[in-house]
């Protein structure tokens, strides 16, 4: 949790605003998850902070969505062509990973 509270401070994620009751505020939690090894050891602990954005309706606090989420077909088709070509594979672990879009709009979250 640490880690994951010092890499949104370092990346200046957001800003301390006070409170007025026309903003349309998002809640928030954390979400833990553990990380295990192959041989089923655990490797770490990990957490996330999550907004809760199903409190929000479409059209009105928001217009489009966005899920940065592989999907599997692309992971296969990066297996086959490194099989063919009889690439190396390493494995990367990513701790945090910020998109880098400019918002037009204002989000607050408590």
């Amino acid at each position: 949790m640490k880690v994951e509270i010092q890499a949104l401070y370092s990346n200046n994620i957001w800003s301390l605003v006070p409170f007025y009751h026309s903003m349309n505020v998002v809640g928030c939690h954390w979400v833990y998850k553990i990380k295990h090894r192959v041989d089923d050891k655990i490797e770490y602990y990990k957490a996330r902070l999550v907004a809760r954005g199903f409190s929000q309706q479409k059209g009105i606090d928001y217009f489009e969505t966005f899920s940065p989420d592989v999907k599997q077909v692309t992971i296969l088709l990066i297996f086959t062509v490194t099989v063919l070509r009889v690439w190396k594979i390493n494995q990367l672990d990513i701790h945090n990973i910020f998109l880098n879009e400019t918002l037009n709009e204002e989000v607050y979250m408590q």
